[in-house]
């Protein structure tokens, strides 16, 4: 357990470090993130406010963000592939670069009509991630636009679904467990066919007589730390504020019982129970539940 004074010199050391760097929040997407990939497959609508990215038997397609942020809020409304989305995959996360990358992940596995969508979380730190959750969703992810966050501060990771937390991710790093904290990150997204594995582990294959199969995006907003920017909205004068609450955010008693809600009626799998997994015993990190 991390003591209240160790958790603050934390804090403070974090709030020194991004004193220098600007906030970024919100915008439309032909300012905010460049398509990267996909041959005309992604495209930028409505003014910038619409993003799509669309996967054909030829090639998937994606994007990602103009800026790296190290630490804030992500929030990003998606609607994903309705009807038989088999062997597609949907990932929207924040990664770093490089064999010890950082990464934290949301990746929305396709299945059968009528079969509940699988939301696969992950937590890279140093390049090591194994650390799945995965959960159904309580609403139809493909009917309409839902809102999908990461908050990511110097103490915890949290995943939230519509505002509603469904997975805590706490620093450990007072038990030897690396948590990611140096490295910026970009957004980046991609819709593309992983049949090998995405449904049933490979049982079931895409249907290409669906495609092709499309995803959308709106209402991206990014209030976190850019590294390297002239304004100083990040600074420890303004960490309390508003717009930095997300700095020192963790859940309350509410949002606590939100959280064990969905992890006992939504959780299909968590790593840190599979024993099966860890016949030596369960890593580090899960001797508190995250």
């Amino acid at each position: 357990m991390v003591s209240f004074s160790s958790t603050k010199l934390l804090l403070v050391i974090c709030v020194m470090v991004i004193s220098a760097f600007g906030v970024a929040i919100g915008g439309k997407f032909n300012e905010e993130v460049d398509i990267t990939w996909g041959d005309g497959r992604a495209k930028i609508l409505n003014n910038g406010d619409l993003l799509t990215l669309s996967l054909d038997k030829i090639s998937g397609s994606g994007f990602q963000s103009k800026n790296e942020y190290l630490f804030g809020k992500i929030d990003m409304q998606l609607k994903l592939v309705p009807g038989n989305s088999a062997g597609t995959v949907t990932a929207y996360y924040l990664s770093s670069q490089g064999p010890k990358h950082d990464e934290i992940d949301f990746e929305f596995l396709g299945n059968l009509s009528g079969d509940p969508y699988t939301l696969h979380t992950n937590v890279f730190s140093q390049g090591k991630g194994d650390r799945e959750q995965q959960f159904h969703l309580w609403f139809d992810p493909t009917a309409d636009f839902h809102t999908y966050s990461i908050l990511w501060n110097p103490q915890r990771i949290i995943f939230y679904v519509d505002g509603t937390p469904i997975r805590e991710y706490k620093n450990l790093e007072s038990i030897g467990v690396s948590y990611p904290k140096k490295q910026p990150m970009r957004i980046y997204s991609s819709l593309w066919n992983a049949d090998d594995w995405a449904t049933r582990g490979g049982l079931v294959k895409t249907d290409w007589s669906q495609a092709p199969f499309s995803a959308s995006y709106r209402n991206f907003n990014a209030n976190a730390c850019i590294p390297n920017s002239p304004s100083s909205s990040c600074s420890s004068n303004s960490a309390t504020s508003t717009s930095s609450s997300w700095l020192n955010e963790e859940l309350d008693n509410t949002s606590q019982e939100r959280l064990k809600w969905v992890q006992k009626n939504y959780m299909i799998y968590n790593y840190c129970t599979d024993s099966n997994r860890f016949p030596q015993g369960f890593p580090a990190d899960c001797v508190q539940s995250n």
